[in-house]
């Protein structure tokens, strides 16, 4: 017992050198509270991320192009890493707790569906119309860690952690990102209320680190999908615009270290995230550039019409099993049969189904829309 005392002090001696902005171990609170072990808590939270069975399915979820034969493209595993990867850069420039960070960005993306935002914008119009619920992937990266992993049981994260996750939209840019104190009550609340109002998907952390792995998703993506764009022959690099070249460079290394060595400049020994207007300004300008360029062209029309149908069949079909018990079905051999009896019994039909197909790979979400 006292060699697992000394290295827990040891594990926690880093802590001393934080910020005073930053999120102490002795700040972390759990969903059920559990006897500690010689990991300080947050350093516990990306251990039980990283060996989740979700995790390993990353591997094989869509960044922005489904199904291209080129090594070089980014799948969602690649985009999580470089997301906390940059994220602890940051985060140890300004003295944060980089345990938090880890753990935020490695789970960020877990609640992705097969083939990326498209399939999370088709994932969304079953919700709606079914259940008269959003589904966003973030929400759903939180229910998998406090829901669905560990056959129904959850993960008990800590508070901290899952709210990273639930408010790490990548997908709004802001010049200042400032923590918002929040209770434990506060974060399932904000949690549940995502499901009825959109506006609860743009609600920002209530830690630091959080705002930090929020800003570093963007930073991950937007000049990566650049070079894949470029990598498949779908851009030239002299398509950049010069306004956005200028101030961020055209390459990813480039774009990468321009951001974020903007935010070192503009936020040390600050209790907030900062960009400098210039290099926000050219981040907005990229943005709009990829999303005309790259995001609105990651499928053409008749893909886009093909995996909706599919995802809607397959929607259908696993309803239409689980109301018929049919027991050989995918969705009871590879999901409901590892599922506890809590989860089977408190869990609507409908929602086992849009966490089902939300947990797919391409490959599966394909292999079982062929049959």
């Amino acid at each position: 017992m006292n060699e697992l005392n000394e290295a827990k002090k040891n594990f926690l001696l880093c802590e001393e050198y934080l910020s005073e902005f930053a999120t102490k171990s002795s700040d972390a609170v759990r969903i059920k509270q559990e006897e500690d072990d010689y990991r300080s808590p947050f350093f516990r939270d990306a251990d039980r991320i990283i060996y989740s069975l979700s995790y390993t399915r990353y591997m094989d979820k869509t960044q922005v192009y489904s199904f291209k034969e080129n090594d070089h493209i980014s799948k969602r595993i690649v985009h999580v890493q470089l997301v906390s990867k940059i994220a602890r850069a940051i985060g140890r420039s300004l003295r944060l707790n980089c345990d938090l960070i880890e753990a935020i960005g490695l789970g960020h993306d877990i609640g992705h569906t097969p083939l990326g935002h498209t399939g999370e914008s088709f994932l969304n119009e079953i919700s709606r119309r079914e259940l008269d619920e959003y589904f966003c992937h973030n929400v759903q990266s939180m229910r998998n860690y406090l829901v669905i992993e560990n056959n129904g049981r959850g993960s008990n994260l800590t508070i901290q952690t899952l709210d990273g996750i639930l408010c790490h939209n990548g997908e709004v840019l802001l010049q200042k990102y400032e923590p918002v104190k929040k209770s434990k009550d506060d974060v399932i609340n904000q949690y549940n209320n995502c499901y009825k109002d959109k506006k609860y998907n743009n609600i920002m952390p209530m830690t630091l680190e959080g705002c930090v792995v929020r800003i570093s998703d963007i930073i991950a993506y937007i000049g990566r999908d650049l070079e894949d764009a470029i990598n498949l022959g779908l851009l030239n690099r002299s398509d950049i615009p010069e306004e956005i070249t200028k101030v961020l460079g055209n390459t990813n290394r480039e774009i990468v270290n321009s951001i974020v060595t903007d935010i070192i400049k503009n936020s040390i020994n600050k209790p907030y995230i900062m960009l400098s207007d210039e290099v926000y300004n050219a981040i907005e300008a990229l943005k709009d550039f990829n999303y005309k360029n790259i995001y609105y062209k990651s499928l053409n029309e008749s893909e886009h019409k093909l995996y909706k149908e599919k995802m809607n069949e397959l929607y259908q079909k696993y309803v239409n099993d689980i109301d018929n018990e049919n027991f050989d079905s995918e969705i009871f051999k590879v999901f409901l049969n590892n599922q506890n009896e809590e989860y089977n019994q408190s869990t609507k039909t409908k929602r086992k189904v849009i966490d089902f197909i939300a947990g797919m790979t391409d490959d599966y979400f394909i292999k079982n829309a062929k049959k």
